[in-house]
């Protein structure tokens, strides 16, 4: 059995091992992962969303127990639905209280979202080691509409060996402002191999 851990997280393979190991870990993630490792990556995305004038309603994608929510509201940015693959995982975010409306959504296919809802897309820690690769920015341009702010963090270790900065090469009609600012995944309490891991932030305005 996938322990619910980093490691085990990076293992994924398919999205029906996401819902099992994000199901056995959402009761503990905030504790033992967030807390413990340090982990920053919700705050470096909200407060770029914020520095970038963001507005909602604002969609996070992957949004896990609610940590992107959370600091999204702190900075008064109000308006934001929550989207994850885990039942479990948005059962922890719903007990935050800071999104509007929040709904499973399996990024490797549709969302059951109209077309142009959202003036901002943010995700803190979707796209990585064994989670969803760059085939989902088409699925989430269409619901984004003219003009809206993307605010997307993406494991640098993969960015070109995974697709991404071809994607955003083939999506150049379709996106303005293609921004990316390197930043730490976790703070000094990480000690371990990945003390030192980092993302890109991707800031960009669908054209």
């Amino acid at each position: 059995m996938t322990k619910p851990d980093l490691e085990g997280a990076y293992a994924l393979k398919t999205p029906e091992d996401s819902v099992k190991l994000y199901g056995d870990w959402a009761e503990t993630y905030d504790d033992s992962f967030a807390a413990a490792s340090g982990y920053q990556l919700p705050e470096a995305v909200a407060e770029a969303f914020a520095r970038a004038d963001g507005t909602g309603p604002v969609l996070d994608v992957g949004a896990g127990t609610g940590l992107v929510g959370v600091a999204l509201h702190e900075l008064g940015i109000g308006l934001v639905d929550g989207t994850d693959i885990s039942s479990a995982m948005l059962a922890e975010a719903a007990l935050k209280d800071c999104y509007e409306n929040l709904f499973e959504g399996d990024l490797t296919g549709a969302l059951d979202v109209e077309d142009g809802l959202y003036q901002g897309v943010v995700s803190a820690g979707t796209f990585t080691h064994g989670h969803v690769g760059p085939e989902a920015f088409d699925e989430l341009l269409r619901i984004a509409a003219k003009g809206a702010l993307f605010v997307l963090s993406i494991n640098a270790e993969h960015f070109e060996a995974r697709g991404f900065a071809a994607k955003f090469d083939a999506l150049k009609d379709q996106i303005q402002g293609l921004a990316l600012h390197k930043t730490g995944i976790y703070s000094d309490a990480r000690t371990d191999a990945h003390a030192g891991d980092s993302a890109l932030l991707a800031l960009f305005r669908k054209a």
